[in-house]
C-alpha cells in the first residue's frame, strides 16, 4: 500500500489542475489562464500538504511502534477546535508583558497567537539567556506558556543540560522529548503542530529515529508561572 504522502501526491497530480493544457476541452485564452493558475496554486501548496501528511504518518508511526513494543505512547492528541479563533487570535489574551530569557514580546505575540506555521528564526534562542539559565539551574527547568503561564515543558529529563543544549543547537530551536512534555497542558494536532490547551502555538513534533522531537519556539515558552 502506498504511504499517505505518496497517495496525497497522486491525488494532487491527478487533479484537473494538473491536466496539460493541450488536452483541455476549452482552449480559450481565459480557460488556459485559469488552468495555469490552478496548476501554480497546487504546485505551491503541495510541499506544505506533503510535509503535513508526512508528519502525521510519522507521529502515528511512532505511536504504533510504541504500542507494538508494549509501551503506551505518551502523546496526547488534540483537534482543531483548540486553535479556533478567540479574543486575541487563537488565544484569549496577549502574551505576558515581560517574558523570561530576554525573549522579544512582539515576536512572541505574533508566533503564539496569530500563527500556525511560522517560527522564530533558527538559532534565536542562542541570543537569549536560556543557556546560561539552564546551566545555572540545580534541577530541570520548567518552561511556561508565554500567554497563560501554565507549565508546558520540563527539561532536561533523562539527559544532561549539555545534551539538551547541543540537540537544540543542532536543530535551531529548543528540542524536547516525550518525557519532557507536561501533557496536561500540551496537545499535538494531526499534522504535528504542537500547541497548548489554551491555543498557544508552540512549534511542531518532528520525529527522528530516536522518537518524537518537539521543536519549540522559545518565545512561546518564555512565560512566567501563573500566580
Amino acid at each position: 500500500m502506498f504511504s499517505k504522502p505518496f497517495g496525497l501526491w497522486c491525488i494532487l497530480a491527478s487533479s484537473s489542475a494538473f491536466v496539460p493544457s493541450r488536452v483541455l476541452t476549452d482552449r480559450t485564452p481565459q480557460a488556459l489562464t485559469v488552468a495555469a493558475a490552478q496548476r501554480r496554486d497546487i504546485i505551491i501548496a503541495a510541499p506544505a500538504l506533503l510535509v503535513g501528511a508526512a508528519l502525521e504518518v510519522r507521529v502515528k508511526g511512532n505511536a504504533a511502534a510504541a504500542s507494538a513494543a508494549g509501551q503506551k505512547s505518551p502523546i496526547v492528541m488534540g483537534d482543531e477546535s483548540i486553535m479556533a479563533p478567540k479574543a486575541h487570535g487563537t488565544t484569549e489574551k496577549a502574551v505576558q508583558a515581560e517574558l523570561l530569557y530576554g525573549a522579544d514580546r512582539n515576536t512572541a505575540d505574533r508566533i503564539c497567537s496569530f500563527n500556525r506555521r511560522w517560527a522564530e528564526r533558527g538559532g534565536y534562542w542562542e541570543s537569549t539567556s536560556l543557556a546560561s539559565a539552564m546551566k545555572a539551574a540545580t534541577e530541570p527547568v520548567t518552561f511556561y506558556d508565554s500567554v497563560t503561564g501554565k507549565a508546558l515543558f520540563r527539561a532536561p529529563v533523562g539527559r544532561s543540560v549539555e545534551d539538551f543544549l547541543e540537540e537544540s543547537a543542532v536543530h535551531g530551536w529548543p528540542s524536547f522529548r516525550d518525557s519532557e512534555v507536561v501533557w496536561s497542558n500540551v496537545r499535538v494536532l494531526r499534522d504535528g503542530e504542537t500547541v497548548s490547551v489554551d491555543g498557544t502555538h508552540l512549534g511542531h513534533d518532528l520525529p527522528d529515529r530516536t522518537g518524537n522531537r518537539y521543536c519549540i519556539n522559545l518565545v512561546s515558552i518564555a512565560g512566567k508561572p501563573m500566580a
